[in-house]
């Protein structure tokens, strides 16, 4: 067996090809921009890239090549299963519905006139999305009509950048507030230099328009569970709200005892999980009265963080302490995967 591994300095692959140097798993490194990137991967068994949303080459292309790749029997991570709804809200909102996963309830128009003849009976707050974006950058609280009328209005006008450069500021002033180390504030400073410079993702992406997205406000939370399930593994991180904010995403401000967690919330992850038959998955979770919602979805999330949780629980809830590496973790399920579809084929 060998593995192509598509290297990117951050991501999932470190971990993986650490793993492979260690348990002397064969592995190739390619480049899946290259225009012979079906050719390189002829002698593999497999595929693992991680692409990520922040870089607008992969979105014109990895959900393609990973179908294509699919039709010849080719095991790819992700799998077009677990990536298709990847930084896509909208198609969150019908993948959960369909499968009657507890969403928080969530409200797309494609029609102007719809969206403000809906928006005279609804109860505010809300929650304004744009259907891509991580760390809350284009989410907003939509505190009455006539903020509503107003995103409406543009939603089917002028549009939304993919990118909110003021709301990435206002991020790094408040880590820089937190903690004045070189590392923030040079952050902040790259940030206020992309008003002038903008990033290829910002170059290349067109503007968002055409929909409006809203999400109920669910009052009484101060904190977000972030959850992930790998094939029956779980672990969590308890993600704090951001000061004087109702969003958590992004605050880096987070807490990992196992303590924390109610089960209600595990078992919930790990039953949609296995219900969407998906490689990886990380759920936003937030609690509402006695009963649990999903936020939204993503196959991927920051490595770094969720590596410092102490153990996991399996299927049947059972806490397995031991030390969680996600990059690992996955390695060690695509390779099962690879070795029974060879079983089945």
């Amino acid at each position: 067996m060998k593995i192509a591994i598509h290297e990117r300095e951050g991501s999932f692959s470190d971990g993986w090809i650490d793993s492979c140097k260690e348990n002397n798993i064969p592995y190739k490194i390619v480049n899946c921009y290259d225009n012979n990137i079906v050719e390189q991967l002829s002698d593999c068994d497999g595929l693992m890239w991680h692409w990520d949303l922040n870089d607008y080459k992969s979105a014109l292309f990895a959900k393609q090549l990973t179908v294509s790749l699919e039709k010849s029997d080719f095991n790819v991570f992700p799998s077009t299963a677990t990536s298709w709804h990847y930084d896509d809200k909208v198609g969150q909102k019908y993948l959960l519905e369909a499968i009657d996963a507890p969403l928080v309830p969530t409200h797309v128009f494609y029609s102007k006139s719809e969206a403000l003849d809906w928006i005279v009976s609804v109860k505010f707050p809300l929650v304004f999305k744009l259907r891509g974006g991580a760390g809350a950058l284009n989410v907003k609280l939509v505190k009455n009509i006539n903020q509503a009328k107003k995103l409406i209005r543009r939603a089917f006008g002028k549009g939304f950048a993919s990118k909110n450069r003021s709301e990435k500021i206002k991020s790094r002033i408040i880590d820089v507030r937190k903690d004045t180390n070189s590392e923030n504030f040079m952050s902040l400073l790259k940030s206020i230099l992309r008003i002038f410079i903008p990033t290829e993702v910002e170059k290349y992406s067109s503007k968002q328009k055409g929909y409006i997205y809203f999400q109920d406000f669910i009052p009484n939370n101060d904190y977000d569970n972030r959850i992930v399930v790998m094939r029956g593994k779980c672990y969590a991180v308890r993600r704090y709200n951001r000061e004087n904010d109702f969003r958590a995403s992004g605050s880096g401000n987070w807490a990992f005892e196992k303590e924390l967690f109610n089960l209600k919330a595990i078992r919930l992850a790990l039953d949609v999980a296995k219900k969407l038959d998906i490689q990886s998955v990380a759920f936003d979770i937030i609690r509402n009265g006695d009963q649990f919602k999903i936020v939204e979805i993503s196959y991927c999330w920051s490595i770094g963080g969720l590596n410092l949780t102490e153990g996991y629980w399996d299927y049947d809830l059972n806490w397995h302490s031991e030390k969680v590496n996600s990059a690992s973790f996955i390695l060690q399920d695509f390779i099962q995967e690879i070795e029974n579809s060879k079983l089945t084929n």
